[in-house]
Order: C-alpha cells, then sequence, then structure tokens
C-alpha cells in the first residue's frame, strides 16, 4: 500500500509570530521555518506502518514555494521515500490545496492519506475534510491511533466526550491529533541520504487547479494585552471579588 503524506512548511513553533507594521499579515522575514508539527506526525505514522510492512512506499507532498523543498527533504531524511513539491510563491487556501491532493491522490492511488489536523500558521482544519469530500473516500479526523486491518483502517478519534473509533474502508482520509505518537530526529546519514531521493517539482497548472484567493485578509492585529492578575488573601476576599465584578454562582 502506498502512503500520501501532505507536509506544510510553517513559521516554527517556538517563534514568536509578529504582524507586519501595516497589518497585512505575519512577518516571515528572516524567521525559522519548518514544518508543520501535525504534518510531523503525519509522516511518523506513515513510516511506522511501513515499518509494520502495511504500506510499501511513503510519498510527501507540498503545495508552495522553492524553499518548501527544505521541508520535503526532512520528511524524506525521517524516512520518506520520494516527494512531489507543488511549487508557487502564491498564499494558497484550503480548497485549492484539497484539490491539488485530489488530483495527485488520482495519480498516485494511494491506499491512505495522513495528513495534520490542522496547520499553526492558518489553523483552518479544513484540507482533509475538503479532500475526502472531493474523493469520496471515508475520513477519519483528529486521530490519535491507527490501526490498518485488510481493506479497512480502524482511527481513535479524540471528540469532546473522550474517544470514538470508526472503522473506515480504505483508501481513506486520516488526519493526526497530538497524541498519535513522538516524531522521531533524522539522523545525519538519513538526513544525507534524503539529498539523493527523487523530489518531482510541479505546479498547480500541471494539475488544473486555479489557486486564486476565495478569502481576503482585511487586517492581521496583535491579540490584545491581558492585565495583570491580583492576589487574594482568603476566600471570603477572592468571593467579594467576584460579586464586584458580576460574577454570580
Amino acid at each position: 500500500m502506498k502512503i500520501l503524506v501532505p507536509v506544510k512548511r510553517v513559521l516554527d513553533y517556538n517563534v514568536k509570530p509578529r504582524v507586519k507594521s501595516d497589518g497585512t499579515g505575519v512577518d516571515l522575514a528572516n524567521v525559522k521555518m519548518s514544518m508543520n508539527p501535525f504534518d510531523e506526525i503525519g509522516v511518523e505514522e506513515a513510516i511506522r506502518l511501513k515499518e509494520k510492512g502495511v504500506a510499501t512506499e511513503i510519498v510527501a507532498v507540498s503545495v508552495g514555494p522553492a524553499k518548501a523543498q527544505e521541508t520535503l527533504r526532512t520528511a524524506l531524511a525521517m524516512g520518506a521515500d520520494r516527494a512531489i513539491l507543488v511549487q508557487t510563491d502564491d498564499a494558497v487556501e484550503p480548497l485549492a490545496i484539497a484539490k491539488i491532493l485530489k488530483a495527485i491522490a488520482d495519480a498516485e492511488a494511494p491506499g491512505l492519506v495522513i495528513l495534520g489536523k490542522q496547520a499553526i500558521d492558518d489553523d483552518n482544519n479544513q484540507t482533509g475534510q475538503m479532500l475526502a469530500a472531493l474523493t469520496g473516500w471515508a475520513q477519519g479526523t483528529f486521530a490519535s491511533a491507527v490501526a490498518v486491518d485488510g481493506d479497512s483502517v480502524n482511527v481513535t478519534r479524540e471528540v469532546d466526550g473522550g474517544l470514538e473509533t470508526v472503522k473506515l474502508k480504505l483508501p481513506a482520509i486520516v488526519t493526526t491529533d497530538l497524541r498519535l505518537n513522538e516524531p522521531r530526529y533524522a539522523s545525519l546519514p538519513n538526513i544525507m541520504k534524503a539529498k539523493s531521493k527523487p523530489l518531482d517539482t510541479k505546479t498547480p497548472a500541471d494539475y488544473g487547479v486555479d489557486t486564486a484567493p476565495r478569502v481576503k485578509v482585511v487586517k492581521v492585529s496583535e491579540p490584545a494585552a491581558r492585565s495583570a492578575g491580583i492576589k487574594v488573601a482568603d476566600v471570603d476576599e477572592l468571593v467579594a471579588k467576584l460579586k464586584a465584578m458580576g460574577v454570580h454562582s
């Protein structure tokens, strides 16, 4: 079985985002970029399935600028077999991403597509669901456990009330949650090997996808600063202050 793993190049999670002075977006100049953490979990899960003998090939895919090759090389160093970069300098929205992934899935015929439940830069949480709708494949979102069983896959989902396990007929779409696994670090030998693994470059036009935005960003601003808290001496003072604030039990 082939597994398709989409990955996104995003602002590193350790970096504090800064809004551009004109309020048009987040300043990405001269800041560290890395693989979206949820997608990294997806790569790790695909590798584990291959190590179990369930999968035979892992194909990493990214849609973005030329520098996204670095993100794909990271996936290859972790254990992916080959990669596809759909190169564009446009800010591509989830629907266009899903359309591109649908075209790639049609060409590659994977048994599973494993991707992060959301990207930490835009937090849309839409691409996996849209891809499932476009392909007509079953979907298991917010996965904390994935077990392939013959021509189906059992996905344990994290829901508000606890856990839910769904059985999906393959091919299927799975989106990863944080507790699915702990991604491995790429070893130096694997980083070197990744440089010689196949990486094809395409464009959205190759897949007949229009990436023109459907949503216009009007303004981006920093969240309002939170006021400092206060300490209270005892419960009575706490209750008195809560009443003064209009909070009632």
